[in-house]
C-alpha cells in the first residue's frame, strides 16, 4: 500500500493528560489520537510523532503532529472522524499532506511559548493560569528579558538529568505584556528546554518581586547551575503557541 505523510494540526487542554507523550501512568494526548487512529486503520497500529514534549499538565493551542496513512486518505473526513472520537480537551484543527520526509520535530525552525499569570482569584480559569497575587514589577521583568538574547547556554533552566546532547537556544523574543486580567509572558526561541520555560518565569517573578537583581540574574545565566535559578512555577499556566517550519502546510 503506498503510504503518505500527513501532518495533523490540534490544539489541547493538558488538565487531564500527563503531557503529550505517552506514559505508562496516565492518559496522554498523543495516546489518544494513536488510539483513534487505529480503531480507524481497522485496528492496525497506528504511530505519531509530536512537535515536542509537553509535560503534565502543559496546555497547546497550537500543536503538530506527523503520521503515515494509506495515500488516499480523504484529510477532511479523517478530520471529521477523529474529532468525533477524541474527547472535548483535543481538536484537531487541519490534516496537511505533506512531503513524505516532512518531520514534525526536527523541521521545526521556531516554537513560542506562553505563560499565563492572574492576580484576582478566579475559578474560571485556575486550570490554565498560575494564581500569584503578589505585585511584581514587569518593567524590571523585562528588562530581564533583554539579558536572555546575550546568552546560548541556558542550562541554569534545564530539569538536571536530561538527556540533551547541548543546553544551546537561541531566544528571538521575550516579554511580558500585562493584560485586562492577566499578566502574559511570551518567548520564542529555535528549542527549548526540559522545564526551561517554568524556570524561565520562576526566576523572573524573582526579579519582579525584588528578591533578584539584575545583575543577580545574569549571574544565574552565567552560572549554568539550576540550583541557582528560582523555581518552576506550575505547569497549568503554559501554553505552547505557536511552531514554525520552513514550507508552507497547505
Amino acid at each position: 500500500m503506498e503510504m503518505q505523510r500527513y501532518f495533523l494540526h490540534l490544539r489541547y487542554k493538558g488538565t487531564n493528560y500527563c503531557g503529550w507523550q505517552t506514559q505508562p501512568n496516565g492518559p496522554s494526548v498523543q495516546g489518544e489520537i494513536e488510539k483513534a487512529l487505529t480503531q480507524l486503520n481497522s485496528n492496525n497500529e497506528v504511530k505519531i510523532t509530536g512537535c515536542g514534549r509537553t509535560d503534565t499538565g502543559v496546555h497547546a493551542t497550537n500543536y503538530f503532529a506527523h503520521v503515515d496513512l494509506a495515500a488516499n486518505t480523504d484529510g477532511d473526513l479523517l478530520l471529521h472522524k477523529l474529532n468525533g472520537m477524541l474527547q472535548s480537551d483535543i481538536a484537531i484543527l487541519k490534516v496537511h499532506k505533506v512531503a513524505n520526509e516532512a518531520h514534525a520535530r526536527f523541521d521545526a525552525t521556531a516554537r513560542t511559548y506562553h505563560y499565563f499569570i492572574h492576580a484576582e482569584n478566579d475559578p474560571f480559569v485556575q486550570d490554565r493560569s498560575w494564581y500569584f497575587s503578589r505585585k511584581l514589577n514587569v518593567d524590571e521583568m523585562n528588562k530581564a528579558c533583554l539579558l536572555l538574547h546575550d546568552h546560548r547556554n541556558f542550562e541554569c533552566f534545564s530539569k538536571v538529568n536530561t538527556d540533551v546532547n547541548n543546553f544551546e537556544c537561541i531566544i528571538g523574543h521575550a516579554e511580558w505584556i500585562q493584560t485586562e486580567k492577566a499578566l502574559l509572558f511570551t518567548i520564542t526561541s529555535n528549542r527549548f528546554l526540559r522545564n526551561m520555560v517554568r524556570a524561565i518565569v520562576g526566576t523572573m517573578v524573582d526579579v519582579g518581586l525584588g528578591k533578584m537583581t539584575l545583575d543577580g540574574f545574569s549571574q544565574v545565566l552565567e552560572s549554568r547551575n539550576r540550583s541557582d535559578a528560582g523555581m518552576s512555577v506550575p505547569a497549568k499556566g503554559l501554553f505552547l503557541a505557536d511552531v514554525r517550519y520552513p514550507f508552507e502546510l497547505a
